[in-house]
């Protein structure tokens, strides 16, 4: 069965999935509760499952990360929700020094099945504090998985994935996904973690994107096949786990590789996938591999100046068209 639902709806439905068929999910952050989410995530929540499964938590997010995994090493499986990705910062020893290790530490005692939830990326009027994409500092460390839909089918798919997951998850969002608009699988098997999927086939250049990103892609796509360039889009959805064989499958297929990604350029995920590209993938280029980022500044909060600052399907299309004529 599908049903045509907002991202955030999506978003919702999962956490709903996630309360209702499992008694050990809890569910907790900073106004998650009585007011539904600063989104909208959570709404009616509450009401349905009540204050012992979804609750509010003090402005710390050290605090409720710490409380995270102490319920996960005690049985539970709690969902954690960060308001923005960027207050993620404040509880980076939580997430890198214990939530990412405790299972190796350990020696497989323990476990954190657990899940980070977040939003992140740029919106009009946000501010440099409210505008981080951080994906790149989660990928990089061992013992977090990293997910980012870019669809609300994935955004619901992917979520469930994480909350069955035994490792610690990163689920992070784009907050301008979350008026969009698809069909959702909502009676679909839980997926296995990883897997990246080609989501318009090509054969002149390959696009790697997520979150945001693939649906500028796809409209940069849109916009090239007019010029009689064909792009083949490939999103990654994971960042851990890597499904390169699908990046490297795509680049044998059309000798040319773009990667976009909202984040700035610098220490970006996307140099990790032209780094293995470019070693794994030699022989298969016939073109300089190009990188699609905002530069390195931090993000304004004035529209007109993001409008200069953050990547968007015309930039992607210039990326190609370069990469094309090379």
């Amino acid at each position: 069965m599908s049903e045509s639902l907002r991202y955030i709806q999506a978003v919702n439905a999962a956490l709903t999935w996630a309360l209702d068929s499992r008694t050990d999910t809890i569910y907790f952050g900073e106004d998650v509760a009585l007011p539904g989410g600063p989104f909208g995530a959570t709404k009616g929540l509450h009401k349905r499952f009540g204050s012992e499964r979804i609750f509010d938590t003090p402005v710390s997010e050290t605090g409720f990360l710490g409380m995270a995994l102490g319920a996960a090493m005690t049985g539970l499986r709690p969902i954690a929700e960060i308001m923005y990705a960027d207050f993620s910062f404040v509880a980076m020893d939580q997430i890198v020094n214990q939530i990412a290790t405790i299972h190796y530490s350990s020696a497989g005692r323990w476990k954190a099945p657990l899940v980070i939830r977040m939003q992140q990326g740029y919106s009009p009027g946000a501010c440099a504090q409210h505008s981080h994409s951080p994906e790149a500092y989660f990928a990089h460390t061992p013992g977090l998985r990293v997910a980012l839909p870019a669809t609300p089918d994935d955004a619901y798919q992917m979520l469930r994935t994480a909350v069955v997951s035994d490792d610690p998850v990163v689920v992070a969002e784009a907050r301008m996904l979350y008026p969009t608009r698809g069909p959702v699988r909502t009676d679909a098997p839980v997926e296995p973690v990883g897997g990246a999927r080609v989501v318009r086939p090509g054969t002149d250049v390959t696009v790697v994107a997520w979150s945001r990103m693939v649906s500028a892609a796809l409209d940069a796509a849109g916009t090239l096949a007019e010029e009689g360039i064909d792009v083949e889009v490939v999103d990654l959805r994971w960042l851990n786990p890597l499904d390169f064989d699908t990046v490297a499958a795509s680049v044998a297929r059309t000798g040319r590789l773009v990667v976009a990604h909202e984040a700035n350029l610098t220490g970006g995920f996307g140099a990790e996938i032209a780094a293995r590209a470019a070693t794994e993938c030699f022989t298969d280029l016939r073109a300089p591999i190009a990188r699609v980022a905002a530069p390195d500044v931090p993000m304004p909060a004035a529209p007109a100046l993001q409008a200069v600052v953050v990547p968007e399907a015309a930039t992607v299309a210039d990326a190609v068209r370069r990469t094309v004529r090379a």
